[in-house]
């Protein structure tokens, strides 16, 4: 156990699981960027603390998902939560189809338009102090202007995600690491033979030496795509 061993000698409390994890985690990205793994590599999260590292980008469905958890009492506040969440959505519309086809000159407009929707005051006092928390995050939020190949919204990596925790929530997880390990293996080449068009049975079948059909290495198939 070099790292904990490394943690003790500096005096860091080596039980206490979530201040290990932090430096473990810590160490990792520290290691991954002096070795230049990710470039300039987005980010993109739903502003979960620890996926803000780097260069990094919210996801805007989850930006209008904080507008739709308020609860307005009064018809006047339920028109003035409608109303930015129209403008909102309108914005989100117009920004993909910018990404279809990128235009420089377009950007300012853009930011102008950012700031009109976010720096809008309604009298309606929960809605405007999240105005103002969102309009602070108007470089992670707009991060797609700089870079238009990066999505919106983080919904690709969740539907990745979702398979594992279906099987989570049905089995309560694995009895030992290796089980662990093969779960999300065959999960994670399943994942993969899927974005690639391909059957996962027959993948396997062609892996475990049954006649049928030949499929050629993974990896090789995502080069060649890339």
């Amino acid at each position: 156990m070099p790292f904990l061993e490394h943690l003790a000698n500096k005096g860091v409390e080596i039980f206490d699981r979530q201040g290990v994890g932090l430096l473990a985690e810590a160490g990792l990205w520290g290691c991954i960027r002096y070795h230049g793994l990710v470039g300039d590599m987005v980010i993109i999260s739903d502003d979960a603390g620890q996926f803000r590292v780097g260069n990094h980008a919210l996801c805007w469905v989850h930006c209008e998902r904080l507008l739709q958890k308020l609860m307005p009492t009064k018809a006047k506040e339920v028109r003035s939560l409608a109303l930015v969440r129209d403008l909102v959505w309108r914005f989100y519309k117009a920004l993909k189809i910018w990404k279809q086809k990128p235009s420089p000159q377009a950007i300012p407009a853009f930011r102008r338009r950012f700031d009109r929707i976010f720096k809008l005051r309604t009298g309606y006092d929960a809605l405007d102090a999240l105005l103002v928390r969102l309009h602070r995050r108007k470089a992670e939020l707009l991060r797609v202007l700089e870079r238009p190949e990066i999505p919106l919204n983080t919904n690709a990596s969740e539907n990745d995600l979702r398979s594992f925790v279906i099987r989570r929530k049905i089995s309560g997880g694995t009895m030992s690491r290796d089980g662990r390990v093969a779960r999300d293996t065959m999960f994670g080449l399943m994942k993969t033979c899927q974005k690639q068009g391909l059957s996962f049975y027959h993948y396997l079948g062609d892996r475990l030496g049954i006649h049928g059909k030949t499929i050629p290495p993974l990896a090789g198939l995502i080069a060649a795509k890339a």
